[in-house]
C-alpha cells in the first residue's frame, strides 16, 4: 500500500505547474515552510535533475535558490558553474512532502521514472561522476 501512496504522490508532482526560474531581481516562487521534492527541466522540457530538501531554514525555497545561485553540484558539475543557466528557460516543479520517508521514496521514484541527465550522488566536488 505504501507503493501506491508514493505512486499517487509522483502523479501529483508530475502534474504540478512548470514554473520558470525568475530573471535577475525577481523572486522565486516556492514555499519556505515545507520540505519537498522538485524536478528541474531544461528549455526542451527534458528532466535534468530531481532532488529533495533535507535541511535548511527556508526548505524548498532555499534549495531551489541554491541551484539558481550556482550553489549545487548539479550546476557546478553539469553546467560548469554557470550561475545564469537556469534563468534561460529552465522550469521547475515541486511538491511539498514533510514526511522524511515519503519524501525520500518520492525522490527515488521520480528519479527512476524520469532518468534525469544529472544524478546528485553526494560525492565531494573533486570526484568524477
Amino acid at each position: 500500500m505504501e507503493r501506491n501512496a508514493i505512486c499517487r504522490l509522483f502523479e501529483r508532482l508530475d502534474r504540478q505547474p512548470r514554473v520558470r526560474f525568475p530573471q535577475l531581481r525577481s523572486s522565486l516562487d516556492a514555499p519556505k515552510d515545507h520540505h519537498g521534492v522538485y524536478i528541474i527541466r531544461n528549455p526542451r522540457a527534458r528532466v535534468e535533475h530531481v532532488g529533495q530538501t533535507l535541511r535548511g531554514r527556508d526548505r524548498l525555497f532555499q534549495r531551489l535558490r541554491n541551484h539558481l545561485r550556482g550553489q549545487s553540484s548539479y550546476i557546478q558539475k553539469h553546467h560548469s558553474g554557470d550561475r545564469n543557466i537556469l534563468r534561460r528557460g529552465y522550469t521547475y516543479q515541486y511538491l511539498a512532502v514533510d514526511d522524511d520517508r515519503r519524501r525520500a521514496l518520492l525522490e527515488h521514484y521520480a528519479t527512476a521514472w524520469h532518468c534525469p541527465i544529472h544524478l546528485g550522488l553526494g560525492l565531494p566536488s573533486g570526484s568524477n561522476q
